[in-house]
Order: structure tokens, then sequence, then C-alpha cells
């Protein structure tokens, strides 16, 4: 009987990095991991730059079905022309850096901690990011607390022009451990 190799979805075509990804993500399961709240000691500080392309922008909007002309212009017929606002020129919808706070706020070089949720957070947008901007996005880890006998790691996030120290966003939010 000859050994099949396992194959990808074929509804969902991957490349081969993501297929490596996967696969390494997989692997690491079996790894020790250790519980969000005992990997996370308050004052714990990351941070990490992302540079906010029209193409993201694009990718972004699309995924949520929001096709407003602020955040880029789109014609029938044509990838990418330039976007305007009542800013000026095109701006990064408002809740995009918010889903990149998770990419930010897990040391990725530690095993990820299986059963971790999101359970709460609180977002201020201070100034609207205009696309193309390079932001910083910092996390700090600013109190453990257990409640109703669950344990829970709240962060505080900032997102800043890398450029000139703009501040764009803050949010705070919670992150249940098992």
């Amino acid at each position: 009987m000859a050994a099949t190799v396992p194959t990808t979805d074929a509804l969902r075509p991957m490349t081969e990095i993501q297929v490596q990804q996967t696969r390494d993500f997989v692997n690491s399961l079996n790894e020790k991991s250790q519980a969000y709240w005992d990997m996370v000691q308050i004052g714990d500080e990351l941070s990490r730059d992302l540079t906010i392309t029209p193409e993201l922008v694009i990718m972004y909007a699309d995924a949520v079905e929001d096709y407003n002309p602020w955040y880029e212009a789109w014609l029938m017929n044509s990838w990418h022309i330039e976007g305007e606002s009542p800013f000026g020129g095109a701006i990064v919808p408002p809740m995009l850096v918010s889903h990149f706070v998770l990419a930010v706020q897990f040391d990725h070089t530690k095993p990820f901690a299986i059963g971790s949720i999101h359970t709460y957070h609180d977002s201020q947008i201070v100034e609207p990011i205009p696309v193309g901007a390079t932001v910083r996005i910092h996390t700090r880890a600013a109190d453990k607390f257990i409640k109703r006998d669950r344990r829970y790691v709240r962060h505080e996030v900032t997102v800043t022009n890398v450029a000139d120290g703009t501040l764009y966003f803050t949010e705070v939010r919670d992150i249940l451990s098992r």
C-alpha cells in the first residue's frame, strides 16, 4: 500500500510558503507552551513597524467589504488611483491597525499560547492615518487581574507615525488566559 502525501485543500490554494507556515504552526503545537498569563509580565513591551501600502488597504477593505473612496479610489478596471478624503489624500480604514495588534502583542519567539481569547477592546482614533505611512504598533502589558475566577492580561496599545511620532490610535485590550 502506497503512502499518501497530505495536500492542501484544492478550494483554498496556498503558496509553498503558506503551506510551510501552516505545517510549521501545526508542528509547533507539540512544543511545550505556557498559558498566556504565565508568558507575560506586567510591563512587557513589544513593537513592530508596519508600512500601510495601498495594496494592504485594498485587501483589508475588500475583506471587510468597506469600499469607502476615502481609503482608496476604485475604478472598475483600475487597480489603484490616488484616493482623496476630507483630510487630503487617502486615509487608512480606522480599524485596520487594530487587526495587526495581535501580531505584535504575542512574542512569536515563544510557543503559541493556546487557549487565549480576546475578550475586550476599547479603541480611540486620534488622527487619520495617511495611506503609505509607516506606523509603529507598540503594546505594553499593563495589568493582570482575575475576574470571576478567570485570568486576564490587559494590554495598552499605541500606534504612532515612525517618521514624526504623530499619535494615530490607542487601544486597551484584554486577553483571557487559560
